[in-house]
């Protein structure tokens, strides 16, 4: 196991610049997380890792050795990709094997360490069929297997599971969160889903057009946003965003949108007074209320364990999460009370947190 130091990361094509000075601190046997949208630049970063991609500039270290002229090989680290890269000429245990013995590897090694990773990973009843014969998620434990019998300081993981149906994605996030807690490998992983991230990460990096917008603990990210990228991005349903102008008229402070709402928050900021504001609320912090903020109801979406309600605040759409059932639909009015110490406050111009 070693620890990854990712500093000052540039990363150019011809002339357009994706990365735009990346600084990421990964300590021994942490699982990171690399979250973005499509484009974002996180599996730029996670090739330029793996040596796949050259460093247009900065430093990118894997222990104490600084790694960026060191070919793929030499780098000790595996690699887990999208779209599995099995051989389909091999069966299980021999893809499994293939690295060790490309090392010059004795035949009786590779067997223990082959059987030592498809026990961890409930394999053995497969070591003796081809891909062909299994289904995606068994093959995409075949791929993790490769990379256990490698013994590496690193792993890293390129979207793994954006090829699986819904119900086998969250199966393999466990299987995969439970391999790190097992194994203790430091682990980097790339995915555009947040809800992975939230769900599988010691640490989360959001990154937007090639800079990284904020680091940081799941549950802390998605209760202290740097900005509105990532309230909205983290967070699903996301973040709500009303635009206002911020009142602080010597009593409780609150936020009034061009419809005439008031919403509600815990303080305001000195010198605030008029300052053009977007307020942010999650939509399980709306409360059903028989007073509050007047909103139309236009889409209800019951998922059984809890109901969704798409509502419009003036010309504004919120969505409100519940989990009791309300008898209402669609053109009914109803109120929302938004809870006052779990709002948030963003620059309109800036989008920064206030």
């Amino acid at each position: 196991m070693a620890s990854v130091q990712i500093h000052d990361v540039r990363k150019s094509f011809g002339g357009f610049e994706v990365l735009h000075g990346v600084t990421v601190p990964i300590e021994d046997g942490e699982f990171v997380v690399l979250v973005g949208p499509s484009g974002c630049g996180k599996s730029t970063l996670l090739r330029m890792l793996a040596g796949l991609e050259k460093i247009t500039a900065g430093t990118i270290s894997i222990g104490e050795r600084v790694v960026n002229d060191v070919q793929p090989k030499e780098r000790d680290i595996a690699m887990v990709f999208q779209n599995y890269a099995l051989y389909p000429h091999m069966t299980v245990a021999q893809n499994m094997g293939f690295s060790l013995k490309l090392r010059g590897a004795d035949q009786k090694a590779i067997d223990s360490k082959v059987q030592r990773a498809a026990d961890i990973l409930d394999l053995g009843k497969l070591l003796d069929r081809y891909p062909r014969q299994l289904s995606g998620g068994q093959r995409q434990r075949v791929a993790m297997g490769r990379a256990i019998v490698r013994d590496p300081q690193v792993f890293l993981f390129d979207e793994p599971l954006s090829n699986l149906d819904a119900k086998l994605r969250v199966a393999m996030r466990t299987e995969i969160k439970e391999l790190h807690q097992r194994l203790k490998t430091t682990t980097v992983y790339v995915t555009h889903d947040q809800i992975e991230a939230m769900t599988m990460a010691d640490k989360i990096v959001v990154m937007q057009d090639g800079i990284v917008e904020q680091i940081g603990a799941p549950l802390d990210l998605y209760d202290r946003p740097d900005n509105k990228f990532v309230a909205g991005f983290i967070g699903s349903p996301a973040m709500n965003f009303l635009d206002g102008t911020l009142k602080v008229n010597g009593g409780q402070p609150y936020v009034e949108t061009a419809s005439g709402a008031k919403l509600p928050i815990a303080a305001a900021p000195a010198n605030g007074n008029g300052r053009a504001v977007s307020y942010g609320i999650r939509p399980e912090h709306l409360d059903f209320a028989d007073s509050g903020i007047p909103a139309e109801v236009a889409v209800v979406e019951p998922t059984g364990s809890e109901t969704q309600i798409v509502a419009r605040v003036g010309n504004q759409e919120v969505i409100a999460v519940f989990r009791e059932r309300h008898p209402v639909g669609p053109g009914d009015l109803i109120h929302l009370q938004p809870r006052a110490d779990v709002a948030h406050l963003f620059d309109k111009e800036s989008g920064r947190r206030i």
